[in-house]
Parts: structure tokens; sequence; C-alpha cells
């Protein structure tokens, strides 16, 4: 290792092998690389960036990994912030964690930093879902929360997101100052610490049970708009599958459907159970088909009606539904959340019940469907940039000033909320939306891909697409820079004979916005693109979005769309 970067990997590499509170157990692990450069300059070439949304990264040894050394300098740099805020006799701090490896380690040692700078934790016993995390940290009146996990990510992945005292992640002004708060840590003798017997018995860490889970379960159960029509009969005869895909919705999903009144739920068991090795698929997440094999496997022995599945942290959901061949197909996240608009600003206006200023929020890459059927009954739709961070803050706001009554939101990403409770997107109350909703509908004979017809034949046929590349390590960040570069400094003046009308660079800030390193092309025939950097993972996004007179059409326009533009972005890549 002879040049300036790889000289500064080597003295952070010999730094931990010789810092006298690092466990031994750690080195070994970091002696057991002599010799392969790569993996220790992967390791060591930075600090695990405290992003918008936290931290997370691959689990591991090393200042680019997450351990319980990052992990407690994270939180240091948390309490710092906190208790240089100043007003409050006295801060709080919920803690959950989800069923990851390594994640009630994390969450207890985060605990136990938090306990030494005398903040109270409220910590939850077990694995809990992201949004009941939100929800305690309102309820319960903290000034901060932090939730262990890496949503959907590969099994080696963790992560750590805080959150303020309105229940939301922490928007960028404070996570700019926690960022800063952790960069003024120098070694890990100014991260304090104190055992869990001291904190307890000091009245520092309070752990969370059956009366936090009560509050939360009726909470979302109260968003339900047919729990009668469910109690009829109805949940007597749909049947719904349910995979928490080996993560924290097991329990709430199962006590919500339940409540409301859906007695023929059948669990996929081989993913019932925790399990940080995620065993059963390639990838915990909701939104690949591949994650509902085994669900629609289950749903044609008992003949069910819908298939439900969450993510690991219980904060995203994913549906699939009969199409007209009586096949089981995967609603899109932009699907699913056009039909939960149209279904609850339907009821809502049925009552009566539907106010003058309610309004729908999304993101700036969700399709413009469910804001045409917003509009279309009176509401008003508002655009955040990607992260449900921003619906939350959005929320607040019209929260303090009662300009707008929030009705739902929702992002592409399968992320979905209804109701005040909470300021991140809860899978939970999403799953009792969508059963609901294809409930409801079957009274009328209908299944919910007919009514996703229905709304296309209403208001157009809106397809969606995303493709991501995925670009690892010190090689893949310049790569995804350069790719950026490409298409913000030589912009395409059309695609595919289609003029390139507008160009919005939301490093500059648009439409009021907050700067961020997005591009989106408008085209004249109205569809669109967007290149995206991912917050969380070494990636790369490219949205899609076309709208056509027909299905065929419009299949016809994204192919040829996505085509057009991957190959560019590959070229450059």
């Amino acid at each position: 290792m002879t040049n300036p970067v790889n000289d500064q990997v080597e003295q952070k590499y010999k730094a931990w092998l010789n810092d006298p509170l690092i466990d031994e157990a750690t080195k070994a692990e970091l002696r057991g690389l002599e010799g392969q450069d790569k993996e220790i300059a992967d390791r060591f070439y930075r600090d695990l960036e405290f992003g918008t949304g936290g931290l997370r990264g691959v689990m591991g040894a090393g200042t680019n990994r997450l351990n319980a050394y990052t992990v407690g300098k994270a939180t240091q740099g948390l309490a710092n912030w906190l208790l240089s805020g100043g007003g409050e006799a006295e801060r709080s701090v919920v803690i959950a964690h989800d069923s990851r490896n390594n994640s009630p380690e994390f969450a207890l040692d985060a605990a136990q930093v938090l306990a030494a700078n005398g903040i109270r934790t409220y910590l939850f016993a077990s694995l809990r879902a992201t949004p009941q995390l939100s929800f305690a940290v309102r309820d319960l009146g903290a000034s901060s929360g932090i939730v262990i996990t890496a949503s959907h990510n590969p099994p080696e992945y963790n992560g750590y997101k805080a959150y303020g005292s309105d229940g939301c992640q922490l928007i960028p002004e404070d996570a700019e100052q926690v960022i800063a708060a952790i960069g003024r840590i120098g070694g890990f003798d100014e991260v304090k610490r104190i055992s869990r017997a001291e904190a307890e018995e000091q009245g520092l860490l309070v752990w969370l049970g059956e009366d936090a889970d009560e509050r939360y379960i009726q909470t979302v159960v109260a968003q339900s708009l047919n729990a009668d029509l469910i109690k009829s009969g109805v949940g007597e005869q749909f049947g719904v599958v349910f995979t928490p895909l080996h993560g924290t919705g097991n329990v709430p999903v199962r006590e919500v459907l339940k409540r409301v009144g859906f007695n023929q739920v059948h669990i996929v068991k081989e993913q019932e159970q925790p399990d940080g090795y995620f065993s059963t698929v390639k990838s915990p997440n909701p939104e690949e088909r591949e994650a509902f094999t085994l669900g629609i496997e289950l749903a044609k022995q008992v003949g069910a009606d819908l298939i439900i599945g969450t993510d690991p942290d219980a904060d995203r959901m994913g549906a699939v539904v009969k199409n007209n061949d009586g096949e089981y197909a995967v609603l899109t996240g932009n699907q699913s959340g056009a039909i939960m608009v149209h279904y609850v600003l339907s009821q809502l206006k049925e009552r009566g019940q539907l106010p003058a200023n309610g309004v729908v929020v999304k993101t700036i890459v969700t399709s413009e469907l469910g804001a045409v059927i917003a509009r279309s009954y009176g509401a008003a739709v508002e655009n955040t940039l990607t992260g449900f961070k921003y619906i939350g803050e959005k929320m607040t706001g019209y929260e303090k000033t009662g300009e707008r009554t929030f009705l739902f939101g929702y992002e592409e990403s399968y992320g979905y909320l209804t109701g005040t409770y909470a300021r991140d997107k809860d899978a939970i109350v999403a799953s009792l939306l969508i059963a609901e909703a294809a409930a409801y509908y079957s009274t009328q004979g209908k299944t919910l891909y007919d009514v996703l017809q229905e709304l296309y034949a209403e208001h157009g046929c809106y397809l969606e697409g995303l493709e991501s590349r995925t670009l690892k390590g010190m090689d893949g960040v310049q790569q995804i820079a350069g790719i950026m570069n490409d298409w913000r400094t030589s912009p395409p003046a059309e695609i595919n004979g289609i003029a390139v009308e507008q160009v919005l660079d939301y490093s500059t800030g648009q439409d009021g916005l907050r700067p961020e390193n997005v591009l989106k092309y408008l085209l004249a025939d109205g569809s669109w693109f967007c290149l995206r950097p991912s917050g969380t993972e070494p990636k790369i996004k490219v949205y899609f979005a076309v709208k056509g007179e027909g299905r065929d059409a419009a299949e016809a326009a994204l192919q040829s769309l996505k085509s057009s533009v991957m190959e560019r972005v590959d070229r450059t890549a």
C-alpha cells in the first residue's frame, strides 16, 4: 500500500487492530483479512456514511461496515445533538428493531449509549415493525426514535434509521446536524456506555411490551372503512394468503385483519418465523414476484382471492391478485397505490366525509394515475422528493397549519399510509386497506384487477417501470457519479424520435423542493423517465412512465423507452 489513499486505509486498519476498546473477536476477524488488500480497502476507505436516512451497510468489522462501534458512534452523535438542543427538561428515545441478524444487539448497544448520556430509552423487548416505532415516538412524546433495519436489503446488510419527535425520519436539516455531531467524535473513547443492568437500575432503560402494542393495533384498526361489511359475513368467505417474509409483519398484520373480521387468512408457514438469513427467498422484497413463489403456491391450494406480503421491517406491502385469466398477478406499487387512493376517497365521499381541503401526497417518481384519481374526487395533490420522510414532513406541516387534511400518502416503492398516527409508511395499515378493498369489491363481483382496468378505462392506461444497476465499492461510487454527470451535461434532445420537452434537474431545486441529485426528463408524448442514485444501496435507479390509449400501445412505448435509456446508461457505466 503506497499511495496516500491506501496509506490512510492501512493506518485505519492497524488502528482498529491496536485499539484497546475493540473486542478480540472483531480483531480476529480483521486479522483474517491480512493479504486481502481489496477487502481491507473496501472496509476502511471511508466511514460508513450517516446519510439523510441514517446508516445502512454490510455488517462486519471496519469503518465502512455496520457493527457495534459504528452504531455506537452514530448513537453518541445523536445523543450529542439531542443534548445540545436545549429547552427540554428530559429527553427520551424509542428504539425498535427487525428480524435481521444482530438487530437486537445493535438496538441494545444504542440504548446503552443513550443511557450513558442520561437519555431515557424505551426499547421494545423483541422485533417490531418500523411504522410502530414511528407511532410509539408520537404516542410516548419522545424526543427521537431509532429503528435497526435494512428494510428489504440482502441478509448481509443492516441499518440504523433516526427519527425526530414528530415520528418522522430526520429531515435533511436535522440529519446534517447529527452528521456534524458524529463527525466531531474522535476515537471510540468518546462514545459513552453503561451496562444494561446499570441503565435499568437508573430508570434509563424502559422495556416496552403489550400495552404499547395494543395502542398501535387499535389505532391501525381505526383506519378501517368497511369493518361492518367484513364482519357481516364477507370476512368469512374472502380468502387471504399472507407472508411476512420472515420479518416483523407476522403478528400485527394477522391481528389487525382478525379484528376487522377476516377469518380466512392463511399464513405461508415456511416464511412465518423470523429469519435473518431470509432462507426461502433470494431477496425479502415484496416488489419482486419471486418473493411470492410460496405464497402463490399456497393461494392455489386454498383458492385465495388475495395474497399479501410485507418486507422484514413491515413498512412495505405487496399484493397479488387474480387477473382475467385466473392467474395470480403481482400488482406494482403504483397500481396498488392507485387502487387504494380510489378506494379511500370513494368511501369517504360515499359517507359524506371527504373534506374540502383533502390532500394526497406522492413522490416525484410515482405514477400520475393516483394523482388523476385524487383530483377527480376534488382532492389536492402534492409531490415530494423520494423518501417517505418528505411525505411525513408534509403531514406535520398540515397538522400545524390546518391548511390541508391528509388523506393518503404513497410512493411507487410499495410504501403507503392513511391516518395521521405515524409519519412513516405502514405495511400493516396497507395490508388492512388492500384486503378490505378487495373484499368490498368482491361483493360487487369484481376483483382488484377488474377495478384497475376500470381505472385505466376512465383515466388512461398508465404504465411504469423501474430498472436499476448495482455498482458496489469505490469504483461503483465513481461509476454512478459518471452516469449522472453524463446525463446532466449532455441531455438528449429526443428519445426514439420523441422530443424531450423539459429537463428537471432537482440538484438545483425544483418546485420548492430541496436540492437532490435527481434528473427527470419530460417527453412530448406525456411520458417521462428519471435517474436517481439510491440513498441506501449501491445502486442507480431509473424510473419510467408512459400513458397510452390501450395496454398494448402503452407496453410497447414503455419497452421502447426503457431500451433506449438503459442502453446509454449501461454504455456510460
